[in-house]
């Protein structure tokens, strides 16, 4: 009698925590903050300890292939005809974009795409950890897990290459990134008038919390949010780039 009563109430307990919504800085996302961190800690040590070896290296290709499979997956999954949506299965948002970057860069270690995932990675997918943009159902739903996979990994991947194995972002880094971003931004926003889609959350607020909610209205917030992005971009490059005055002398 119990197993019979047993089997049911374990089946509705899952189901019920599969159907909670997810809550911003509810119980799930500060596990997600815990986890964040501690991954941080980990892959810095590793990347200090064993970045030149070749396990590290087949660890970097690892992780590359197994993020290109979830991400590829992801945008094969958005466009399947009974998913399409032009207003949310492109692979236009900067997630997406950043995804693919940061694949590169742990594959081949090209500083072009290390800085673009440098930049990219730790202002803007960031943010998903402050004012994540999702809704639907809490862990262990699948949105939960893809949309946290995708951009956590991303970070990751840029503390790795940075804090781990020494790579440093420079002002030519900066500036394509800077060109690169205001390509991907004009290509957005020309998709966006023609659809009424709003990739890059250039033609309208997203529906949840954001940094941007005080900015001010559309389009008005997009002349602080540039110059933030720009601002901060730059504080990130020039403390790899001043010189360090006064060691000659205290030799």
């Amino acid at each position: 009698m119990s197993n019979r009563v047993g089997a049911p109430l374990a089946w509705l307990v899952v189901a019920a925590a599969a159907e909670r919504e997810f809550i911003a800085y509810g119980p799930s996302h500060l596990v997600v903050f815990l986890v964040f961190a501690v991954v941080a800690a980990a892959v810095v040590w590793f990347g200090r300890r064993h970045g030149e070896s070749a396990a590290a290296r087949r660890g970097e290709r690892g992780g590359a292939v197994a993020m290109l499979v979830v991400q590829v997956g992801m945008v094969v999954y958005s466009n399947a005809p009974s998913r399409f949506g032009v207003d949310h299965s492109l692979p236009l948002q900067l997630s997406d974009l950043v995804a693919f970057a940061a694949v590169y860069a742990l594959w081949s270690r090209r500083h072009w795409a290390y800085a673009l995932t440098y930049y990219w990675g730790l202002v803007l997918s960031t943010q998903a950890l402050v004012s994540p943009a999702l809704s639907g159902p809490d862990f262990p739903g699948r949105d939960f897990l893809v949309f946290w996979g995708l951009h956590l990994f991303v970070v990751w991947a840029a503390i790795y290459l940075t804090g781990g194995l020494g790579m440093r972002p420079g002002w030519r880094d900066y500036r394509v990134t800077v060109v690169v971003t205001v390509g991907w931004a004009a290509l957005a926003m020309t998709v966006n008038a023609f659809t009424g889609a709003n990739y890059g959350f250039l033609n309208r607020k997203p529906a949840v919390d954001s940094i941007l909610d005080v900015l001010g209205p559309w389009p008005w917030y997009l002349i602080p949010e540039i110059a933030l992005v720009l601002g901060v971009w730059a504080l990130m490059t020039w403390p790899w780039v001043r010189p360090v005055r006064g060691l000659v002398g205290l030799c």
